[in-house]
């Protein structure tokens, strides 16, 4: 695999969060909108490792240095938006493993969004108590 580009870009979605990713040569950090990724997730452990599921599942986490810029959304809806990211960006280095992430579902997006409130109503769904009497 010959690069000309000196980095790899993928951009992935989840509810209103927005992350882009840029996968370079490296030793494997990963920095989240300029904080190591472990200070920007409170710690998590567990949301960390879903960030690099992705990289671990082709075996490639100790490659890539990863730097990620997120907005909008929560932590949950983030962290589910950087995976995607990060998985597109793999495809565009490698194409070859586009077939191992697909099959991984790390490249489909999630639709599921916040439902609007509707007027008349409590909220998206809730109504008044119906009284037949």
């Amino acid at each position: 695999m010959v690069d000309t580009k000196k980095y790899h870009y993928g951009l992935g979605r989840r509810k209103s969060a927005t992350a882009r990713a840029r996968l370079v040569k490296g030793s494997g950090l990963v920095t989240i909108n300029d904080k190591p990724a472990f200070e920007y997730l409170s710690g998590n452990k567990t949301l960390l490792a879903e960030v690099t599921d992705p990289l671990v599942l082709v075996g490639k986490q100790q490659e890539f240095d990863i730097t990620i810029r997120v907005s909008g959304g929560g932590l949950s809806g983030q962290v589910d938006a950087i995976k995607m990211a990060i998985a597109k960006a793999i495809t565009v280095g490698a194409p070859d493993l586009r077939g191992t992430l697909k099959k991984a579902e790390f490249l489909r997006r999630d639709p599921r969004e916040k439902e609007r409130k509707k007027y008349g109503l409590r909220s998206a769904r809730k109504r008044e108590q119906y009284s037949k009497r």
